[in-house]
């Protein structure tokens, strides 16, 4: 009688677009139950969070410095691999799916093409579909279909624990994601302490030890709010946590806002340089009892431009964030 299936789902990173895989790691897990084996291959950074999904039986972490060739041969030495999803369509994944050349495979489409030319000549071409949609034609080989039930993010018993020793019994309060991973992403200091001022109750600065700085001269400049700043101070699990329990979260288009979109909050979300026609806003449950609210500076023919971001507007004046209305 043959054994489990062997099933190897690849994404090495970011954090937001691992938080977008988790759909199809589920939906395999409900296709197959117990007769599936999953593993899940990422980098060091993300295994932690990624090994308290319940659906993944294994995670294979590509060290910093390793190469491929040593990762896949580990893999091979200890498991008989029986099916590859590529949910990261570069060349690690291309070389990971060349070393098992007689196992079914698929890649997601990552329009790359059709994104260059938005970016490039503001020529719209993309899909109105979400890359989650994209992510799932990858596993269309396995029978696998998508369940409506959104993200996942699993966040353990300690992370939560440590969350409500920082935020000490706190009720109702909502969440402000200070930072992204690119600057043109991210509202400047000025309009986010505008923002801090005008939200009502209690709130969490969240963010890495990179918006610090940021994050303190925000609480600074807001004198009398009711804020608990622990940029820089939690760990990702943490920050889940602190988030799962939010009452609404104001962020960016970042990994916060994905982990948000996991736990169906209402999100405000404020578009920068990249734009949701990219198909990476925030995907929730189709059952979500709101959907999230898009804040966007429109008529503006320099976005997206780009599909990542930079360190400082391209043109010098970062209209996509300065001419936000943030009081309405």
């Amino acid at each position: 009688m043959p054994g489990p299936k062997h099933i190897l789902i690849i994404r090495f990173s970011s954090i937001g677009d691992i938080v977008l895989t988790t759909p199809v790691v589920r939906c395999i897990r409900n296709t197959y139950g117990d007769n599936c084996v999953i593993h899940y291959a990422t980098k060091k950074a993300f295994a932690g969070w990624l090994e308290q999904n319940t659906y993944i039986d294994h995670v294979h972490v590509l060290n910093e410095g390793e190469s491929v060739f040593s990762f896949v041969k580990k893999i091979k030495k200890n498991f008989r691999i029986h099916a590859i999803a590529d949910l990261h369509h570069n060349l690690r994944s291309l070389i990971i799916k060349w070393h098992f050349p007689f196992v079914p495979k698929a890649s997601f489409p990552k329009l790359n093409i059709r994104k260059w030319l938005y970016v490039r000549f503001k020529w719209n071409t993309m899909p109105e579909v979400h890359v989650v949609e994209r992510y799932f034609k990858a596993v269309e080989f396995l029978d696998v279909t998508y369940d409506g039930k959104g993200l996942d993010f699993f966040v353990s018993p300690e992370d939560e624990a440590r969350a409500a020793e920082l935020l000490a019994a706190t009720d109702e309060y909502y969440v402000v994601t200070v930072g992204a991973k690119f600057a043109t992403k991210a509202l400047p200091e000025d309009k986010m302490t505008e923002l801090v001022r005008n939200i009502p109750g209690k709130i969490i600065l969240l963010g890495g030890k990179e918006d610090a700085e940021k994050a303190r001269r925000i609480y600074e400049n807001c004198p009398g709010k009711d804020i608990i700043d622990l940029c820089g101070k939690c760990s990702l699990g943490v920050s889940a946590a602190v988030v799962k329990n939010a009452t609404h979260v104001y962020a960016h288009d970042t990994g916060l806002m994905h982990i948000a979109a996991a736990f169906n909050k209402p999100i405000t979300l404020f578009w920068g340089n990249t734009t949701p026609r990219l198909g990476m806003g925030p995907f929730l449950a189709e059952n979500a009892p709101q959907k999230p609210e898009f804040r966007e500076v429109q008529g503006l023919s320099c976005r997206p431009c780009s599909k990542i971001g930079y360190a400082e507007c391209p043109l010098g004046h970062f209209k996509c964030m300065r001419e936000q209305d943030i009081t309405r």
